[in-house]
């Protein structure tokens, strides 16, 4: 049961359109992945990667085998992608559920062998080649060598792609990326033949064609924030919402929340609402951040507690307790973006997404008019 006015609202049409999009822009690469990895990055799992695979995206691409389980639970038998490593518990998992699983090591290869046979199944799986990311993958001939030949070795695993991931998409110079492309342009070389490759993300996609080989990783776009000018334009699905609590005057020189950070320097009028960093809502914003109430950009003032924060709303005549705010997204006019609310909190547009905690529920809308003001 939800009782207070708190909470995040998901446009599933906007994920739709974006989808669409997306996978018009990339054309004619065969495949695109549609990234659902950490919740849909806060946005939903099961609703989104529903959404996405009715609007074009052929892969769903999840960075646990926790999440693949729950998509299969949920009835969704599209090829799923473990972006990540495993452990025995999670390789068992990957099997079971008919997941495909990235490999960088012959461990990793072990692990899927045993688990698949013990199932009486295949494991399927791609190779992770770490072309100047660092984290996982192999990076070099011999490491790649190594893995091509414990896969050989290992009857119930089956190699059906490889593919890479870029640290510097985005960045100013290209130098970097185009280095990555050739490196795995290299290590294509002693792949077998017919395998998926994949090596673009949201931004490399856009800005790199020759890095889209068979199948487009989509993350951050299809949520609406776009990572890179040339990027195809897409609409943010995400909005955050809350509602005044209370109004109060404060005459000059009163403060307003812990350690006294924020003295009025003039009479204002104050709005409490009923949102804090127990909600995900960055104790970082402190003083930096925005809201909007009646279409109007209102500071936050003083320090974020723990579950309310407060606005100065002086500008903004006759507020009332009950009154709409937004934190992220659209009001009249005015929009707060999670580009923007990253830049006050010190961080980036993807965690600013994922802030809300499980506390905060989420309303799904499906239709562009529904979301009101």
């Amino acid at each position: 049961m939800q009782y207070r006015g708190t909470f995040i609202q998901v446009d599933l049409q906007a994920i739709a359109e974006n989808t669409a999009a997306l996978k018009r822009s990339i054309m004619p690469v065969a495949h695109m992945m549609a990234v659902v990895k950490a919740n849909a990055y806060g946005h939903g799992l099961i609703q989104v990667a529903r959404t996405a695979l009715e609007n074009g995206a052929d892969w769903l691409g999840v960075a646990i085998p926790e999440e693949g389980e729950a998509l299969r639970q949920a009835g969704i038998t599209a090829p799923i992608l473990v972006l990540g490593g495993v452990n025995e518990r999670g390789a068992e998992a990957s099997v079971c559920f008919g997941l495909t699983q990235a490999v960088f090591d012959e461990e990793r290869v072990r692990l899927l062998e045993d688990a698949a046979a013990r199932q009486k199944r295949i494991a399927q799986v791609h190779l992770k080649c770490d072309t100047g990311m660092g984290r996982i993958g192999v990076r070099t001939e011999k490491e790649l060598l190594a893995v091509l030949a414990a896969i050989r070795r290992s009857p119930h695993v089956r190699l059906t792609g490889a593919f890479t991931h870029f640290a510097d998409a985005d960045g100013e110079d290209d130098a970097y990326s185009l280095e990555q492309i050739r490196r795995f342009e290299a290590m294509k070389k002693l792949l077998p033949e017919g395998l998926l490759l994949h090596a673009a993300a949201s931004a490399a996609g856009a800005r790199y064609p020759q890095a889209r080989y068979d199948m487009v990783r989509e993350g951050i776009s299809l949520y609406g924030c776009q990572p890179v000018k040339e990027a195809p334009t897409v609409r943010p699905a995400l909005s955050w919402h809350t509602e005044v609590v209370f109004v109060k005057d404060l005459p000059a020189g009163e403060a307003v929340s812990y350690g006294c950070t924020f003295r009025a320097d003039r009479a204002i009028r104050v709005a409490t609402l009923p949102v804090g960093y127990g909600d995900g809502y960055h104790r970082a914003l402190s003083g930096k951040a925005q809201v909007l109430i009646g279409g109007v950009r209102c500071p936050v003032i003083g320090r974020v507690c723990m579950d309310q924060i407060m606005a100065d709303v002086t500008d903004v005549p006759h507020v009332r307790t009950g009154a709409p705010c937004v934190l992220l997204g659209k009001q009249g006019n005015e929009e707060i973006t999670a580009t923007q609310l990253a830049a006050w909190a010190g961080t980036i547009s993807y965690e600013m997404l994922l802030a809300a905690t499980a506390r905060v529920p989420i309303h799904y809308i499906t239709k562009a008019e529904d979301q009101g003001c």
